[in-house]
């Protein structure tokens, strides 16, 4: 399996995060998807193992699953995106983290 693609984003630029990326594996992310998530993260901690929390992203291109934890202290979100089956979704998930870490 492919290595997974990991960074950090602004916790505000979640939802559009992970709607560009559902856009991209073919998933219909729809507002049942951000209220799950939303409430999964709520006590999230990346210093602790089991502090993550994991959400699947099914479409209709790619099987995805990401990790978030909430960074403490900070206004961030670490995220780590598994599963993404070749190169090209693999960039853009990185473009995609890159970009959301600096607006």
């Amino acid at each position: 399996m492919a290595e997974p693609v990991s960074g950090w984003i602004w916790s505000q630029n979640l939802l559009p995060f992970l709607q560009l990326l559902s856009h991209y594996v073919g998933h219909a992310f729809d507002g049942a998807d951000w209220q799950t998530v939303a409430a999964g993260i709520e006590n999230t901690d990346d210093e602790r193992p089991d502090g993550w929390y994991a959400y699947p992203l099914a479409g209709t291109r790619a099987e995805v699953e990401v990790s978030l934890a909430r960074a403490a202290g900070s206004d961030v979100l670490m995220v780590t995106v598994t599963g993404l089956p070749n190169r090209e979704l693999r960039l853009r998930t990185d473009t995609l983290i890159s970009a959301f870490a600096s607006v």
